[in-house]
């Protein structure tokens, strides 16, 4: 199985920093958010065993955003040497799918977008802190994104 990194280097090593296509903390939140819902309901399974939180700007891989956290609101840095022989066939044709469809989006455009999703709204709870959002919350959803 992959972990957040392992996501998290897919999407990174696919920005093209000359055309100005950064991807912040933000972002990469929610594009791992988008990639494990999607995997969930496409093929059965998490693309990885970290925990997904509702934190007050969506949804968070809390062990994801610690890594990067320094970096605030400024584009992240590119992956290098990524070995995508790690990578399942369908794990990246999931996460090809996901950059192509979100990853055209800004991050604060991502954040919304999650704001208006079941997995969040029912996970959030003003004032309580991080809160879980689980695997079958996000199946539910995501099962119903797919034709």
């Amino acid at each position: 199985m992959l972990t957040c990194f392992d996501v998290a280097d897919y999407f990174l090593a696919h920005c093209d920093e000359e055309s100005g296509d950064l991807i912040s903390n933000l972002k990469l939140q929610k594009l791992a958010y988008y990639a494990q819902g999607f995997s969930l309901a496409l093929l059965g399974r998490p693309l990885f065993d970290e925990q997904i939180e509702a934190w007050m700007h969506g949804p968070v891989v809390p062990a994801l955003y610690r890594k990067y956290r320094d970096y605030g609101s400024a584009g992240l840095p590119k992956a290098d040497e990524i070995d995508f022989s790690k990578y399942s066939e369908d794990e990246r044709d999931l996460l090809d799918e996901v950059y192509r469809v979100y990853g055209q989006f800004s991050a604060w455009k991502l954040r919304n977008m999650t704001h208006e999703e079941q997995p969040w709204k029912e996970s959030y709870i003003e004032g309580a802190g991080s809160m879980p959002i689980s695997n079958e919350v996000m199946h539910r959803f995501f099962s119903t994104r797919i034709q």
